[in-house]
């Protein structure tokens, strides 16, 4: 499994700044599992429902970090229709 690259958490986060970048890439997420979490968190917020408790690990403080980015991730994470 390879390091996943800033260039690789732009192209499926969008534009994001480096400290998020780095936060991400320092939990050795997969790009698999950064889609998982991007697409989790996504889907939270359209239905407004925080979801299951997640097990702790890369996936969990993904998860985490993306939460706390409130509504940077573009429209993708956006609840207006």
């Amino acid at each position: 499994m390879s390091e996943l690259s800033r260039d690789e958490v732009v192209e499926i986060l969008g534009p994001v700044g480096d400290a998020m970048a780095a936060e991400i890439i320092a939990t050795g997420i997969s790009k698999e599992g950064l889609v998982a979490a991007h697409d989790r968190v996504v889907r939270d917020r359209k239905a407004h429902n925080p979801g299951a408790e997640l097990d702790p690990g890369a996936f969990a403080r993904v998860v985490d970090i993306l939460e706390r980015s409130h509504g940077r991730l573009g429209e993708g994470g956006s609840t207006l229709e």
